[in-house]
């Protein structure tokens, strides 16, 4: 059984960090596209990266976080990390991590993704 797990979410004032992990079991790792995607309960999905198999392409979605976060992966632990800085309160959602062969997948919006974790909530909030 394939699945992917997040952590590292929390709550965090206006102007702090985080880094979330994406880990996952049950496949080849390398051979997914690994997407970060956020949601708010009531509103719709919202991309904001995806990182190819072997990292060698790395897409952010437009306006999205707007340079504040990072995408990064590491093949040989099976996780995909999302580094989010300069947090503001309008970053305050579930954090969904997605893997997926097709790059279109990945970068359309998470679309019919093979696989998607549980998600790991983020709180900012003073």
């Amino acid at each position: 059984q394939s699945t992917l797990v997040e952590s590292g979410g929390g709550l965090v004032q206006p102007g702090g960090s985080l880094r979330l992990s994406c880990a996952a079991s049950g496949l080849t790792f390398e051979r997914y596209a690994i997407g970060w995607f956020r949601q708010v309960p009531g509103k719709e999905r919202e991309g904001i990266s995806c990182i190819s198999g072997r990292a060698g392409s790395i897409y952010y979605y437009p306006d999205s976080v707007k340079g504040r976060f990072n995408i990064s992966r590491d093949n040989a632990k099976n996780t995909a990390y999302l580094q989010v800085n300069s947090l503001e309160p309008e970053d305050t959602a579930v954090y969904y991590c997605a893997a997926t062969v097709w790059w279109s997948r990945c970068i359309g919006g998470g679309r019919a993704v093979e696989y998607w974790g549980k998600g790991t909530p983020v709180t900012v909030s003073s």
